[in-house]
């Protein structure tokens, strides 16, 4: 241990280790090396942002997707009768619930669905735009040209969020289809930045045949990269894929490296996602005691939140829906943090 939390405290210091270094960490860490790099990750984040919780009203407004990921509820190999796609006036509805609950941003999420041109898009941010002027957009509907890029940030919007799902070109390749490639999904995260988004990465822990040097290349790819902002969620099978009986990730190695991407970048917008609070009532508290600052309830129309089911028993209400706003706000006050109105920017 005395090893290991060598390791912890010089990551602290340096921002930074070798993968050999973090993918030991991973594989070998224990509770007391997590809770203390917990320990740490929380002094850290409240250095930066205090006891402040940043709140993103999701929008998920439509369930179609070209792409076949071997993880993804939404693969358009599965046939179902219940995809959808919400109209403009059905999200600025969203946006002004959102907006009378004190939410400031609004993530914008899809499946890759070519419905959704440049045109429509920039129509749709526009509007948002008017509408709430002192809120950012942001957008998360997959690969896109840069020219694409570069228009979604001229009509307005803030952000965007394209998860690099495994920085290890290998692993990449296990859980994604032939017609995918990890350089076209890592040069489109190089565009995002270029063109002067404020970009989001994330990835899967504990996804099928994830090794932990899998987990240190995902790390050492945010030590260099340095995103704005990284979602991190253990994984979650869902019944209709090819993962339907694969075992669910860790909700604890998750806040490990929840902590440890805290120490690796101070002032990273880290989520306490979903997918914690679906395996783990407490699942989200506990990413927030591990070094997280943002929380995401939905958005989306009651009608449709089951139907975007990424993943099995997907939570969609209560305080992970925008009418359980209260009850976010006394569970992160029950843990010593505040829930802001606020854009909730990167330091």
């Amino acid at each position: 241990m005395d090893e290991l939390t060598s390791l912890v405290d010089r990551l602290a210091a340096e921002h930074s280790l070798s993968i050999e270094e973090y993918e030991r960490l991973v594989r070998d860490h224990d509770e007391d090396v997590a809770a203390y790099a917990a320990d740490l990750a929380v002094k850290v984040r409240k250095d930066v942002y205090g006891n402040k919780v940043f709140v993103r009203g999701l929008i998920e407004f439509s369930s179609f997707c070209k792409r076949d990921c071997d993880y993804c509820g939404l693969r358009r190999s599965i046939r179902r009768d219940d995809r959808y796609r919400l109209t403009t006036e059905q999200i600025l509805e969203c946006t002004d619930e959102g907006y009378a609950n004190g939410l400031r941003t609004f993530v914008l999420q899809s499946g890759e669905d070519p419905y959704w041109t440049d045109e429509r898009l920039c129509d749709l941010i526009r509007a948002i735009k008017e509408r709430h002027p002192d809120c950012a957009v942001t957008i998360s509907v997959g690969e896109r040209s840069r020219e694409s890029y570069q228009r979604l940030l001229d009509a307005g919007a803030d952000r965007y969020l394209l998860r690099h799902e495994a920085a290890n070109p290998a692993y990449y390749r296990k859980i994604h289809p032939a017609d995918m490639s990890h350089d076209e999904r890592m040069s489109c995260i190089r565009d995002l930045k270029d063109v002067g988004f404020t970009v989001g990465v994330g990835f899967m822990v504990g996804s099928p045949h994830q090794t932990p040097y899998d987990l240190a290349c995902d790390l050492k790819f945010i030590e260099e990269f340095k995103p704005h902002m990284c979602g991190i969620g253990p994984f979650v099978s869902h019944h209709a894929t090819p993962y339907a009986n694969e075992p669910n990730g860790s909700v604890d190695l998750t806040c490990f490296l929840l902590s440890l991407m805290r120490l690796i970048q101070p002032n990273l917008l880290i989520p306490a996602t979903t997918s914690l609070g679906t395996l783990d009532p407490k699942g989200r508290e506990k990413g927030m005691l591990s070094g997280a600052n943002v929380v995401m309830p939905n958005l989306s129309p009651k009608s449709v939140r089951e139907s975007y089911d990424l993943y099995d028993n997907k939570v969609s209400n209560g305080q992970e829906a925008a009418e359980g706003t209260a009850l976010l706000r006394a569970s992160m006050e029950a843990i010593g943090y505040e829930v802001v109105v606020d854009r909730g920017d990167p330091a």
